[in-house]
């Protein structure tokens, strides 16, 4: 997905306004990871820390100017000096387990205390970047019934709005972005060993597990603000 997800749906805190309607108020629950658009890298002391069950937001100083920013949760230390690189801009943005509104809030990819290590993740907001990858020339059996991923890919019309099964590795994985868990799969049978499917599901599973999913097949799906999928699979069970 062109720059997300994991990006990284996601997270929580609210200062109530009254003046602002509630219809302009965007929440944790409805949002994917950013993806890091703008690539000047920040560097910033930490002056005030609130976690939440997913996500921790941080009241940064940079150059004398104060900002608020959302990770993925993460321990931080108060008084330490981060690094980041983008981020998306967000207003009214409310969280719902401390009930408060922030007026501006930056959605972050992630923090590091090493510059060197705060590259902007672009290719997809969804990807864990401790990624797994499939042995090369290794290909998997779709599951009984099922179809492999380069059937998928060379004629998704077919599969459009239809429930198929696939079987794959899990090379990248996010967990908890919009209240899903976005799980990415190889089989072996791609001629682009980058490309992989996205799939959307409640389950858990690990990353580099071989898994076994049944779910819809979606073409073109528009989450906003960039995050656009050709394929994915939504709302997938696993196969036991």
């Amino acid at each position: 997905m062109k720059n997300i997800l994991l990006c990284f749906a996601l997270l929580n805190l609210f200062l109530s306004c009254d003046s602002k309607p509630k219809e302009t108020e965007t929440t944790e629950s409805t949002q994917p990871m950013p993806s890091d658009e703008d690539t000047s890298l920040h560097k910033v002391v930490v002056e005030e820390i609130i976690n939440t069950s997913k996500y921790t937001y941080l009241n940064v100083s940079e150059n004398g100017q104060m900002t608020w920013i959302a990770i993925p949760k993460k321990d931080i230390e108060k008084g330490g000096t981060y690094y980041y690189r983008g981020g998306l801009k967000k207003t009214n943005f409310k969280s719902r387990e401390h009930d408060r509104v922030f007026e501006t809030l930056y959605l972050v990819s992630d923090v590091s205390t090493d510059p060197g290590t705060t590259s902007a993740q672009k290719e997809n907001p969804h990807g864990n970047t401790n990624g797994s990858t499939l042995q090369q020339d290794t290909k998997l059996d779709p599951p009984p019934g099922g179809i492999t991923l380069a059937e998928l890919f060379t004629n998704p019309k077919k599969f459009e709005g239809e429930k198929v099964k696939v079987r794959g590795k899990c090379v990248k994985l996010n967990n908890g972005i919009m209240d899903r868990n976005w799980v990415h799969l190889q089989d072996g049978t791609l001629s682009d060993k980058n490309k992989d499917l996205t799939v959307t599901t409640k389950e858990s599973i690990a990353l580099g597990a071989v898994v076994a999913f049944e779910g819809k097949i979606t073409l073109n799906k528009d989450f906003g603000m960039g995050y656009k999928y050709e394929i994915i699979m939504e709302e997938a069970t696993l196969i036991k």
